[in-house]
């Protein structure tokens, strides 16, 4: 069975005028609305991989730790700028991540939920490509889970870098794929 992840959909990443919004992620949500409607509908999974740091940002990368030094820090657990952007609010149903860095694998129980719900292929949506995308993305392929990663459902800073990075995953044979394409897949 697949299941749908999307990562770090959240109103820090996304939202304009946010601590580390991504300039193309706001662009990307209705898509996204489109992917989760699809997966729910096929009795997909959807697997919501999010940031939730300590006030001090103790526990994030460390060269992100300036970032909460007399500011506000991101995704602080608590705050509006960790939740889920609205229209993608979790469902019932829907399961929740917590990572600390790029990957959804690293130091997650994400490995053991796949395996609970009998999950055998990925499908990837979220912000940003060269970051959390990309490193969930291999992390799949390096575990042997066939991943797709969904081209419209996932965003970068610029154009230039989204391409780099679907042209990078391809050549990993990491299929990148248009969310039509994603449409017509059912299991």
């Amino acid at each position: 069975m697949k299941a749908v992840i999307i990562i770090d959909m959240q109103r820090d990443f996304v939202e304009p005028g946010r601590p580390l919004c991504v300039a193309g992620a706001a662009e990307t949500v209705p898509a996204c609305v489109r992917l989760l409607d699809h997966a729910r509908r096929n009795g997909w999974p959807v697997i919501h991989v999010i940031r939730r740091h300590d006030p001090e940002g103790r526990d994030c990368e460390p060269y992100r730790r300036h970032l909460f030094q007399g500011r506000q820090g991101y995704c602080v657990k608590g705050t509006d700028g960790a939740e889920i952007v609205g229209p993608l609010a979790p469902q019932p149903g829907d399961h929740i991540v917590v990572k600390k860095r790029f990957s959804g694998f690293y130091k997650t129980g994400l490995d053991a939920l796949l395996e609970k719900l009998g999950i055998t292929g990925l499908i990837i949506a979220g912000t940003q490509y060269p970051n959390c995308v990309r490193a969930t993305a291999v992390d799949a392929l390096m575990r042997d889970l066939p991943v797709t990663v969904c081209t419209d459902c996932c965003s970068a800073q610029d154009t230039d870098t989204a391409a780099a990075n679907i042209c990078d995953l391809r050549a990993m044979s990491i299929p990148c794929l248009p969310l039509a394409e994603i449409l017509k897949m059912s299991e």
